[in-house]
């Protein structure tokens, strides 16, 4: 127990162990019981620290997390990117390092300014409210890095009759809440008072997780609609070579016209591999076959506009042709595959900073939804799917949900699972259905509880047929969103700041 609390080298090991537990309660392992381990050993590893050792501990949870949970990076920088061996390691490393200082900096504020051990209930209370800000953060700042929030280790889990309460972000302070209420049990045995109360704060989320699990909290809005998603499994390389541009529009063509009548069409994302102005034709043809099937096509295809000072401005959007209709440009960009960041440095020194389509522009905030059949579907291509907020704001319009997304990036690393995870957590916020369309997998059609209907395997051609059903009302998350839970983390952080003052009463 000493070695977890006090500082010095066995403390950062223990806690760089407990972050790179993270990954196994996530898509593919879920062995969700996890999070409260990890949880509880970061916890614990700050109770005695000084606030510089907190930060080099925080520090250390935050790149066991991210080197054992995102190493789909090194395949993205390497296989793709064209990078040698040592500098993909290098840029991995580095990008896990510093994004470890979204654990840093909540750590050496927990060890500074909250950190109450006079008063166990504030403190654990505080810890769980800190670290829910530290996931919204992280979500945020620099167009944010959301992955790996603890919360989704329950999409399938006792807790997931929380999330359309409040969200990932729900689940996320129950865990963090509860495993920090566990530890300090001991603590508040000699407080008779509060130790009920900690016991019921404690036992709440887990008896009201499952009892909702299953609850309706969005209604059937009118019929169900077949649908057919073309997964091309179009190999990365050859994605953006003209030479290989007419056997990419013919595979998609004739899969398409080969496949069984459906209402709704769907292709991946970027799909057509050539500017929508230059497919015009091959889009009117098949907005030709979708009318005559009566169904509603819709496609990834980068899209070029001009504007009025006459600058071309590139974006990647989707488009909806026959019994449907609108345009979408994607709003949360990748870093480096979207957009490069500091650009006039970056470009030209590895190919990794010079990836084909690298230079795409962020869409508007205020677009509408897309039309298809008769319903509005909220669009999400690739990344957007895993920022819990704006989805929720295309969700709170929409019937259903749509996310296109090409993963060949992440090669057959655990990126694929991981995202398709997150697309679980949406739907189950929403309480709408939710179709999936990829390039190479995981292509799959996801019900309003957050659970798989439909799916094909990864890494071969195929076509996923399913029904998905129109869904009406909003659930309790995409009403209220995520304010209740930030004037409730406000309200304990000011408690824990207030509570030295009164420790006998507390």
């Amino acid at each position: 127990m000493r070695w977890i609390t006090r500082p010095g080298w066995p403390g950062n090991l223990i806690a760089l162990f407990a972050g790179a537990l993270t990954p196994l309660t996530l898509a593919p392992f879920d062995v969700w019981p996890l999070a409260l381990v990890s949880l509880a050993l970061f916890y614990l590893g700050l109770r005695e620290l000084a606030p510089r050792g907190a930060l080099a501990r925080g520090w250390c949870y935050g790149f066991g997390l991210f080197i054992a949970g995102t190493s789909w990076i090194y395949v993205s920088i390497h296989d793709y990117g064209a990078a040698p061996v040592p500098l993909a390691a290098f840029l991995t490393g580095g990008f896990c390092a510093g994004v470890a200082l979204f654990f840093a900096l909540p750590a050496w504020l927990w060890a500074r300014w909250l950190r109450r051990s006079e008063a166990p209930l504030a403190d654990a209370l505080a810890f769980a409210a800190l670290w829910l800000l530290q996931e919204a953060f992280r979500g945020w700042f620099l167009t944010g890095f959301p992955w790996l929030y603890a919360g989704y280790s329950q999409q399938q889990g006792p807790l997931a009759g929380l999330v359309p309460l409040g969200g990932v972000w729900l689940v996320s302070f129950a865990l963090a809440s509860s495993a920090a209420l566990l530890v300090n049990l001991p603590r508040l045995r000699a407080r008779k008072a509060f130790l009920g109360l900690a016991i019921l704060l404690l036992a709440a989320p887990w008896i009201a997780g499952p009892l909702l699990r299953g609850h309706a909290w969005t209604q059937p809005k009118g019929e169900t609609l077949r649908v057919a998603a073309i997964q091309g499994n179009v190999a990365q390389q050859m994605k953006w070579d003209p030479e290989h541009l007419n056997a990419q529009l013919a595979l998609y063509r004739d899969m398409t016209r080969s496949s069984r009548p459906a209402d709704l069409i769907v292709w991946p994302e970027t799909a057509v591999p050539i500017l929508k102005d230059f497919a015009e034709p091959y889009l009117r043809e098949m907005d030709a076959f979708a009318k005559d099937r009566q169904a509603a096509l819709i496609t990834g295809v980068p899209v070029r506009q001009i504007q009025a000072n006459g600058e071309k401005r590139y974006y990647n959007g989707i488009t909806v042709v026959g019994r449907g209709s609108g345009d979408y440009l994607k709003q949360k960009l990748v870093p480096f595959g979207e957009y490069v960041p500091l650009q006039d440095l970056l470009r030209g020194l590895i190919a990794f900073f010079d990836l084909p389509m690298s230079d795409f522009a962020r869409g508007p905030a205020d677009q509408p939804l897309l039309e298809a059949r008769g319903y509005k579907l909220a669009p999400y291509i690739c990344y957007e799917v895993v920022y819990p907020e704006f989805a929720a704001s295309l969700a709170a319009q929409s019937d259903m949900l749509l996310t296109i997304s090409n993963d060949t990036w992440f090669g057959t690393s655990i990126g694929p699972l991981q995202h398709l995870q997150m697309a679980q957590m949406r739907a189950l916020e929403a309480g709408r259905w939710m179709i999936r369309a990829t390039n190479n997998g995981v292509t799959a059609l996801i019900d309003p509880q957050g659970r798989i209907t439909a799916q094909i395997p990864q890494f071969q051609p195929a076509v996923l047929y399913g029904e998905v059903q129109p869904m009406q009302g909003l659930t309790p998350y995409l009403h209220w969103r995520s304010w209740p839970l930030a004037i409730l983390c406000a309200v304990l952080l000011l408690w824990a700041r207030l509570a030295s003052r009164f420790s006998k009463m507390i």
